[in-house]
């Protein structure tokens, strides 16, 4: 509650209506004062009122007029799109994708800057990328609110350090995070790379409306995300659901974990399993024109092969593939029992429907639960997308609040 404010206070209960206002159109698009009213149970004279307010504020724009219905046209009112923007950066090893939504959340602007082998500091890196989308997007820098960092691992809350991710060049020092806040001029904030996909599923994709999932994540490494009651569980050292290290029986444990080496679930169905699959099975891989011959890159042909020919030796590599997946997926849904189970990253995409069906009857076996598996319906940068969908969260939250 702000300053100044105490429950059923006129200021109190109009920052209420405003705040129901905006969030109608933010959902419903263009509406007319009548619509409003209607959908807030406010009066005409209040919805009005409220309208004139939001409208001066800057937040709601006037926006033609609802001529599809009989008698004089009313008058159509959006949001503001452009009260507000925010950032959003994807950090790989090879490259930063930074992008820049307006309120709404429509994309207007990014830029991907190269950084495999580069000796360029981080916060250099991340200060050109973050410029660069942000000219592109014909803003200037004070006009961003917030930036969401996204980046595989997780900065510890309590060092301030990043864990879990050792092949990030440059990304470790102690005082990084420190420097980034003071080379950039919006509030920033850090969140692991497959938690903010599991934001992007949450708010746009195939995990709306479902308050307790699991998301696996495959593409360079196995990832999960938790969101549980809702909201997503990082853990004490934000460290929850780096699954690659999950001990799975019959396999190498991974020990040392600070150090690059193999084993548990990433050694038994990481993409660079799929090769020696193929190769027992008499299957030779095929690297796609164009394609950068990576584990992920031969992992996900032949998988989209074995999707379009689910049959003789396709049918078994896609089974012993979804047998080591369900392996231990069956260990996160014995444990956390969620709704749903969204299968996310090109990996495991690839595998399509016929792969989903084996994955689910196969954990059906080996889970005491049965959640339904669906595939990921954010399939374009849906890290950065989670990105933006974080700041924006935030950003609404302050923007929407005229008692302020």
């Amino acid at each position: 509650m702000a300053a100044g404010t105490t429950p059923g206070t006129p200021s109190l209960l109009r920052a209420m209506n405003d705040r129901a206002a905006l969030e109608l159109l933010l959902t419903h698009g263009p509406l007319s004062r009548t619509r409003i009213g209607r959908l807030t149970g406010l009066s005409k004279p209040t919805a009005s009122q409220l309208l004139a307010r939001l409208e001066a504020a800057g937040l709601v724009v006037a926006t033609g007029t609802d001529g599809g219905r009989p008698g004089p046209n009313a008058q159509l009112y959006a949001l503001n799109a452009g009260a507000a923007h925010v950032a959003g950066l994807d950090v790989t090893p090879e490259r930063i994708l930074a992008g820049v939504a307006d309120l709404g959340g429509e994309l207007v602007g990014s830029f991907e800057l190269a950084t495999a082998g580069s000796r360029t500091p981080v916060v250099t890196q991340v200060t050109e990328a973050l410029g660069e989308a942000v000219k592109a997007a014909g803003l200037e820098p004070s006009a961003i609110h917030r930036v969401v960092v996204g980046t595989p691992g997780a900065f510890d809350p309590h060092s301030g350090r990043l864990r879990y991710a050792s092949h990030l060049p440059g990304w470790h020092s102690p005082t990084l995070l420190e420097e980034l806040a003071a080379a950039l001029p919006m509030p920033v904030e850090y969140e692991n790379d497959v938690n903010l996909v599991a934001i992007a599923e949450q708010h746009l994709g195939a995990a709306r409306g479902h308050e307790d999932f699991v998301l696996l994540w495959n593409e360079a490494g196995l990832g999960a995300a938790l969101v549980l009651g809702g909201r997503l569980h990082r853990g004490w050292t934000g460290g929850a659901g780096e699954v690659g290290f999950l001990p799975v029986a019959g396999h190498p444990l991974v020990r040392q974990v600070t150090r690059a080496n193999s084993g548990g679930y990433q050694y038994l169905a990481g993409a660079q399993v799929l090769p020696e699959l193929a190769a027992g099975l008499g299957l030779e891989p095929e690297v796609p024109a164009g394609a950068d011959g990576s584990e992920v890159a031969v992992g996900t042909a032949l998988l989209a092969r074995a999707a379009a020919t689910p049959e003789g030796p396709y049918r078994e590599l896609l089974r012993s593939y979804a047998t080591a997946l369900a392996t231990g997926l069956a260990a996160l849904v014995s444990v956390l029992d969620p709704e749903i189970v969204v299968l996310s990253g090109a990996v495991i995409s690839a595998g399509g429907e016929p792969l989903r069906e084996l994955l689910t009857s196969e954990l059906a076996d080996l889970a005491p639960s049965r959640p339904r598996l669906v595939a990921g319906a954010v399939q374009e940068r849906p890290v950065l997308r989670g990105a933006l969908e974080s700041a924006l969260a935030t950003t609404r939250d302050e923007v929407f609040d005229t008692s302020r």
